[in-house]
């Protein structure tokens, strides 16, 4: 009688379609949900595009694993742990049906992990997935992207890219950080530059060709002072941006270093790529011009890292950007209207404000709040009506300011990451253009202000 009893009766089989059943009615519940755009919560989407379908795959294995171990406890002598199951006759009707049923069963199961896996994979490659999930680790990096030029960019078209082997490679990185996130052995803060990251021809220049003549742009630098009436000491700059090809009409400019006509190479001796003593240039005539600090040795060329200058090189922080310091965070906010330039003391008040020390963040908004309201509440010109909103905004605007540049827990604050992309706050441009840089020729890699801007 024992070998009349379906295999698949035992406990472990029946859990196993118990959880297999119960996770295909739950996805297919949360897939109609995430269709009509019901939930947004990026804990919702891993759990249930992740969780889900592992858990189904999971009661599907144990259903065979569990008959194999109802096979062996009867090899063995023991009696069945399932109840006795009617042989299958399709001959009859009803026996007919209930086949018919496991067959739609099972190709609806198919379906349903087909679907589970699309989803997964497309919610991995979401911004939510890889800024929030790890949203300690993340948090810095994401809170810039969403408030950045490339907020509308998905993590992956830069960071991943396309392809089978792109998937492959960067899905395996991910498992290596994962790993690093649960046993909590990561860098504080992530470090830039990321080395690994995909060149600049298969990400920003899919959008952006270095090839159209771009011409002079002009650009406001906002900078107020911190008296009384937050005086404007904005300074104007016309920047040579150029680019192009010399056929369009132009060859030069910041821009000419991308030019498609030559090759620019440098060496990098730090981990930041802050010090270059090595620069080669392959002209459009295919003349190399090698240019040296003083200093460097063959050795430092030989073991530093050699690179292709691309956008990134000074571009480096395009859509992670973040504050060098306090007063150039109050002078932007102050600029775009989110501080009113009216209130007495805002500037200094705002700076003072971010750079007091504060435990955490929850601190930090309490502490904000309470410093501000405190100052122009002695000030009764200040705590007028016509004055209040404008207080209230300076809170609220210095609070986010502090919430978008400072995460205590990343060790992320003011200046943390170099921007290359100027020379104030950072070497940037003055990295190779120091008068420094010389061929044995004598040719030098000048600092000569007017090559990139005009100031008026």
């Amino acid at each position: 009688m024992a070998r009349d009893v379906r295999l698949i009766r035992s406990p472990i089989s029946v859990a196993g379609m118990v959880l297999t059943t119960i996770s295909a009615v739950l996805f297919l519940v949360v897939f109609l949900a995430d269709l009509f755009g019901l939930h947004t919560n990026p804990y919702i989407g891993i759990i249930f595009f992740l969780l889900l379908p592992a858990l189904f795959i999971v009661g599907l294995a144990m259903i065979p694993i569990g008959a194999s171990i109802e096979r062996r406890r009867r090899a063995a002598g023991k009696s069945p742990s399932s109840v006795q199951w009617p042989r299958l006759d399709l001959n009859d009707p009803r026996q007919r049906g209930i086949a018919v049923i496991v067959f739609v069963l099972t190709m609806t199961n198919i379906v349903i992990v087909s679907l589970a896996s699309y989803r997964g994979v497309e919610y991995m490659e979401t911004s939510q997935f890889c800024g929030q999930v790890c949203h300690t680790v993340m948090e810095p990096e994401y809170v810039a992207h969403r408030e950045g030029p490339h907020s509308r960019v998905v993590c992956v078209e830069c960071h991943v890219g396309s392809g089978a082997q792109s998937f492959v490679y960067y899905k395996l990185n991910g498992v290596r950080q994962l790993a690093h996130l649960v046993s909590g052995n990561y860098p504080r803060p992530i470090p830039s530059p990321v080395f690994n990251l995909r060149p600049a021809r298969n990400t920003c220049e899919m959008c952006h060709s270095p090839e159209t003549f771009h011409g002079d742009k002009v650009d406001i630098v906002p900078e107020f002072a911190s008296d009384e009436k937050n005086t404007s000491n904005s300074t104007r700059l016309v920047m040579h941006v150029g680019g192009g090809l010399p056929e369009f009409g132009l060859g030069a400019g910041i821009h000419w270093h991308n030019n498609s006509q030559i090759e620019i190479d440098f060496v990098a001796t730090d981990a930041k790529r802050q010090e270059i003593p090595y620069v080669r240039l392959k002209d459009k005539d295919g003349q190399i011009h090698e240019f040296r600090t003083p200093t460097v040795t063959d050795a430092q060329v030989a073991n530093g890292e050699r690179r292709r200058m691309d956008c990134i090189d000074c571009h480096n922080r395009p859509t992670h950007a973040f504050f060098a310091t306090p007063e150039r965070a109050v002078d932007a906010a102050i600029a775009r209207g989110a501080i009113a330039a009216e209130l007495p003391f805002a500037r200094r008040q705002a700076v003072e404000a971010l750079k007091a020390e504060y435990a955490d963040r929850t601190a930090a908004e309490r502490g904000i709040g309470d410093r501000l309201r405190a100052f122009y509440s002695a000030n009764a010109g200040a705590t007028a009506s016509s004055q209040k909103a404008d207080v209230d905004q300076l809170v609220t605007t210095t609070q986010f300011l502090y919430a978008r540049s400072v995460f205590p827990a990343m060790k992320v604050s003011w200046g943390a990451h170099a921007d290359n992309l100027g020379h104030t706050d950072a070497p940037g441009c003055f990295r190779c253009h120091d008068d420094q840089h010389k061929t044995a020729d004598g040719r030098v890699i000048k600092q000569d202000c007017d090559l990139c801007h005009e100031i008026q």
